[in-house]
């Protein structure tokens, strides 16, 4: 059985890998110029200009 601080290393390491292939799914399928295009309509929206 894996002491408290071992079974914490493993849950950070767990969740970093996971949060790493999931921002690598995102960029692979574009994402972030998705959120970028969204993002600038929504501050021209604001300013009036858009």
């Amino acid at each position: 059985m894996m002491k408290k601080s071992e079974e914490q290393s493993f849950i950070k390491y767990v969740l970093l890998l996971l949060s790493m292939g999931m921002i690598g799914f995102g960029v692979i399928r574009e994402e972030h110029l998705t959120v970028l295009k969204k993002a600038i309509k929504i501050c021209l929206e604001c300013i009036g200009v858009g």
